[in-house]
């Protein structure tokens, strides 16, 4: 029922002393004995498993191929010598995936070093599955309208 140590896996059969089933797994809910019943359960548990990973996958694949070679404008303020306020990183990276409709989560962003200039950048993504794609980020400064327009 849950993955044992030195024993086994979620879901494994496994031949075990009786003692052991008698007092450790089976009071503790680890394990249940392997019934004509109990193994008919374990197989439509695998294929309900089996079902919610194969859409899990699908739906990273989905993503991956969304983002892959997307661009991510980034405006910031910058200074006279148009260096950066701020640096960017994979918070404010994941942050504005989310507003143009992408759920990427910030540990899914690799950046060597957080981005304290401006131009493009291509930044690694690296989803479940072990899915990858690259996006482009495009950090440019921000437009301030001036005060004489105001």
């Amino acid at each position: 029922m849950e993955d044992v140590e030195d024993v086994g896996k979620k879901f494994d059969v496994k031949e075990v002393k009786d003692g052991h089933a008698r007092n450790l797994l089976i009071p503790n809910k680890l394990a249940k004995p392997a019934t004509k019943q109990n193994l008919k359960w374990l197989e439509i548990q695998k294929e309900a498993l089996e079902k919610v990973a194969e859409e899990d996958l699908n739906k990273w694949e989905a993503l991956a191929s969304k983002i892959d070679g997307l661009e991510v404008p980034i405006a910031v303020k910058v200074g006279k010598e148009e260096e950066l306020f701020e640096s960017i990183n994979a918070q404010k990276i994941a942050e504005k995936l989310k507003e143009m409709g992408y759920n990427v989560k910030k540990t899914h962003i690799k950046l060597e070093d957080p981005i304290k200039s401006i131009g493009e950048f291509p930044v690694k993504v690296n989803l479940d599955h072990n899915l990858e794609a690259e996006i482009k980020v495009i950090i440019s400064a921000e437009t301030q309208i001036p005060e004489e327009e105001i």
